[in-house]
């Protein structure tokens, strides 16, 4: 700082965005974006209980919200635990863990991940459903690229397909109207994890969150031609922004008013909208809005 100049006021949220922030992230919440995040673990359920594998973290304990999830501290390090060389455990935000639980996979069903990248959420619902059908979709080379040897060693049989924007669907058409779930976990600002990407707070425009909300919005209406009739599309942000929760949400229904509004089978969060917004200090996750929507038969 050059003398005689003032400072910048020092904030979690650049002054921009202060009117982006869904209402229920008050300022009294804004700390909760400047503090270390812990690590979470997601478990692999599908070969091992939570409970069975709690004993083999010294500081763990059991996530409040997930079935799913151990929390460790901060600086913990499991790239070198047993577990983790085993595929029995996946580093996992609590929230993240959260939107597949609201997906509600079966088995015997047909899933989609069209925004998979490196695959994290789609391991989830393989873990909780090993026999249904999931193809792992992405617009991102090498992101995709890192969930075949990530579900080799979890044990899950997971598709990938990448995709070339913006011909998403003719390379879908096998899937038009037959999933019996997409989900979409759209780009967006990353406003959700600004604890753990700082920076990312003053790298977003006002150009860019225009871009990613159009993106959402196309993605949207990929996903609605995809889901079969009676079928759920779900979709997630890791955002605290209404233009991409909320508000993407009431876009869509306003060109798709047939669509339906399901109850989401989660706790935590808080009511926005069609969907509900975990946040740092509500709910101690990473900053997310998810919704669900049901097709009409």
């Amino acid at each position: 700082m050059v003398d005689g100049e003032e400072g910048a006021v020092s904030s979690a949220v650049p002054e921009w965005l202060t009117g982006e922030i869904s209402p229920l992230v008050t300022r009294d919440e804004w700390p909760a974006l400047l503090q270390r995040a812990p690590i979470d673990l997601r478990v692999n359920v599908a070969r091992v209980a939570r409970d069975e594998l709690l004993a083999a973290f010294e500081s763990g304990v059991p996530t409040p919200l997930s079935p799913w999830g151990i929390r460790l501290q901060s600086d913990s390090r499991i790239d070198d635990h047993p577990a983790f060389g085993e595929g029995l455990i996946e580093v996992q935000d609590e929230g993240s863990q959260l939107i597949a639980l609201a997906c509600e996979p079966n088995n015997g069903e047909k899933l989609l991940d069209l925004c998979a990248g490196a695959g994290g959420k789609s391991l989830a619902l393989a873990a909780a459903a090993p026999e249904t059908t999931i193809l792992a979709t992405d617009s991102n080379r090498g992101r995709l690229s890192k969930l075949a040897p990530r579900a080799e060693r979890a044990g899950a049989t997971i598709e990938t397909q990448l995709l070339s924007p913006p011909n998403e669907l003719p390379a879908l058409e096998g899937w038009r109207g037959k999933a019996d779930l997409v989900l979409v976990d759209a780009p967006c600002s990353g406003s959700g994890t600004w604890r753990r990407n700082p920076e990312g707070r003053w790298r977003l425009t006002p150009e860019r969150l225009d871009r990613l909300v159009a993106a959402q919005r196309r993605l949207l209406e990929i996903a609605a031609e995809l889901v079969r009739p009676g079928g759920r599309l779900v979709y997630a942000v890791c955002s605290l922004l209404s233009r991409e929760g909320a508000g993407q949400i009431d876009d869509f229904l306003s060109r798709r008013s047939s669509w339906q509004i399901q109850d989401l089978p989660i706790t935590g969060g808080r009511a926005d909208g069609s969907g509900r917004l975990l946040t740092p200090a509500h709910d101690e996750t990473d900053g997310f809005f998810v919704a669900r929507l049901a097709r009409p038969c």
